[in-house]
């Protein structure tokens, strides 16, 4: 992919070859809110960006890493007004990142793309997405003519607008075939369960973003190994035992008793279990965000599995109405 170097408003360019990130790709790649990075430029002044022609500001890859750093140390605690005019060196000593891994600035990513339309979006966002190398594309899914023989890829880039299971062995054989070293799957409707299953293959699962500068750090975050750590089975929370139904029926017969305690116990299962639910949701929206919405609905599972225990105790000794045993409750 051709790489395009934006002109400064003084008349000036960066170096040929150089590739340069407007504020919001920038932001995304150093891990920052873009609203953090206008107010932290407003008032510090900090990267010493040039301008393009119409007036947007432009980072180097090396100005982005510099982000990066300083985004790292203020997780950490450090005062930014402290952080904002040290040169990077000094910020990597402060950080203890003064590895020699840590000084080269992120190179090209060897793509191949499939999904309707993809490979024409990156093409057409060449600022945005100046990183990606698209080595081939296919518009869907198909094992008989895709990919070539002896095509390899960094990232295998699927996107899917409905995706289910039964698309799991096209993409792992795909993704053996070209012996990419990572997969990220974007999709715009998908369950909960499907989600799970392709996280299980190691790749990275995410919805379709909105800009396709954000691609660059997905395709990053697989490559580094940032995904969801694997779940063992111990520490899921235990299955649900009762659903709506059955805590309808457990409000309704108590109704006629004078201890409101099954009640108010049902009522606080139904928001739990529904808290527990919107969290799976919420944990498929991006990978930024994914691990704590995950561990806020195991919280939830966790805390449903205590509730529910102490209600059937409370529902025997009352006479009420419990689920059968072994029933599926989903």
């Amino acid at each position: 992919m051709t790489k395009q170097t934006e002109h400064a408003q003084d008349g000036r360019s960066t170096a040929p070859g150089e590739v340069t990130y407007r504020s919001g790709v920038a932001a995304r790649l150093a891990g920052l809110p873009v609203e953090t990075l206008r107010v932290w430029e407003r008032r510090y002044d900090l990267s010493e960006t040039r301008r393009s022609a119409h007036g947007q500001r432009l980072y180097t890859a090396s100005q982005v890493q510099r982000l990066g750093l300083l985004k790292q140390l203020v997780d950490q605690g450090h005062p930014i007004g402290q952080l904002a005019h040290l040169s990077i060196d000094e910020l990597r000593t402060l950080g203890g990142a003064d590895q020699a891994g840590d000084s080269a600035p992120p190179g090209p990513i060897d793509v191949v793309v499939i999904g309707p339309g993809l490979a024409r979006r990156i093409g057409a966002s060449p600022r945005d997405t100046a990183l990606l190398n698209v080595l081939d594309s296919c518009p869907r899914l198909d094992m008989s003519a895709f990919p070539r023989p002896g095509l390899h890829a960094d990232v295998l880039l699927v996107e899917l607008a409905e995706l289910d299971e039964g698309a799991i062995p096209m993409i792992a054989a795909t993704s053996k075939a070209l012996q990419a070293a990572a997969t990220v799957v974007l999709y715009r409707f998908c369950s909960n369960a499907t989600i799970r299953a392709l996280r299980s293959q190691g790749w990275l699962v995410a919805r379709v973003p909105s800009e396709m500068g954000e691609l660059i750090p997905l395709c990053r975050q697989a490559l580094e190994g940032q995904r969801l750590p694997a779940r063992h089975a111990e520490q899921l929370p235990p299955a649900q035992r009762f659903d709506e139904e059955s805590l309808a029926n457990l409000t309704a017969a108590s109704s006629k008793l004078a201890c409101e305690c099954p009640r108010h116990m049902a009522e606080l299962l139904l928001m739990i279990g529904s808290f527990e639910r919107y969290s799976q949701q919420c944990a498929s929206r991006n990978t930024m965000d994914a691990q704590l919405h995950l561990d806020l609905g195991h919280a939830a599972g966790r805390a449903r599995a205590i509730l529910e225990t102490a209600l059937e105790r409370l529902a025997r000794a009352e006479g009420l109405p419990l689920p059968l045993k072994g029933a599926n409750v989903s």
